[in-house]
């Protein structure tokens, strides 16, 4: 599953599974364009455990849910290396509130952030890969496929990004650019570290591996699917969730 001087792309890679992702990418021989939006410091440090592995990496700031800061993420990206190979649309938000305490505001960041965002990076950076093609991986969620009560806005916005891996598929895939997505479960980050102790021993429970997952376990579905090993793979979201999802 070598990766080696192929150039890898990674949103919201400071930290979780962005983070997991980049280090996995850099470590199968990428070199890994390791982009934040707020945390410097976290992604330099990313970068800085990269390059004492012996691999590639640099740092890019972007926020990937306003259209001109994507547009020059991807022209500083292909000043740099001239083309990409892989883009992993990792960044997002989650949010969840019961139906009375939704509003438009929460609406837009919810979409903005987790699909919006999606579309973005997709269209400026897919002029970059070259003949040879190459593979896109969304990070959407379990909740796509079966949302619960006070997620409906986020799941739905993840439901977003599996049509729009499935209808990208469809109109890259003459370039022999593969998208795929990955839909993972609650995953040990930070971005869930409010979790209650006990709902995280009872959701672990109720997975057919009596755990919750770890980065890395989602950023080895991803890395895989980068690779060329899934030629044969496009337009599919797959479940990462220790088997919980019915």
């Amino acid at each position: 599953m070598s990766l080696q001087d192929k150039v890898a792309v990674v949103t919201g890679a400071s930290r979780g599974i962005g983070k997991a992702t980049a280090l996995a990418l850099a470590a199968r021989g990428a070199h890994v364009a390791v982009v934040y939006k707020a945390q410097r410091a976290a992604a330099e440090a990313v970068v800085a455990a990269i390059r004492a592995a012996g691999g590639q990496a640099d740092a890019f700031q972007a926020d990937v849910a306003d259209p001109a800061s994507v547009r020059a993420l991807a022209q500083a990206v292909g000043q740099q290396h001239g083309r990409i190979d892989v883009l992993v649309n990792n960044a997002g938000v989650f949010g969840a509130r019961p139906l009375a305490e939704l509003d438009a505001a929460f609406f837009a960041e919810q979409f903005d952030n987790n699909a919006l965002s999606v579309m973005l990076t997709t269209q400026a950076f897919a002029p970059l890969f070259g003949d040879h093609g190459g593979s896109i991986v969304n990070v959407s969620s379990n909740l796509a496929h079966a949302p619960t009560a006070p997620t409906s806005v986020y799941s739905a916005s993840k439901a977003a990004v599996d049509a729009l891996t499935r209808a990208f598929a469809m109109e890259l895939g003459a370039r022999r650019i593969r998208v795929n997505a990955v839909a993972p479960f609650i995953t040990r980050t930070d971005m869930t570290a409010g979790i209650p102790d006990d709902e995280r021993r009872h959701l672990a429970a109720e997975t057919p591996l009596g755990r919750l997952a770890e980065p890395e376990d989602v950023a080895r579905v991803i890395v895989a699917l980068a690779s060329p090993d899934m030629a044969w793979v496009t337009g599919r979201s797959i479940l990462t969730d220790g088997g919980f999802t019915d």
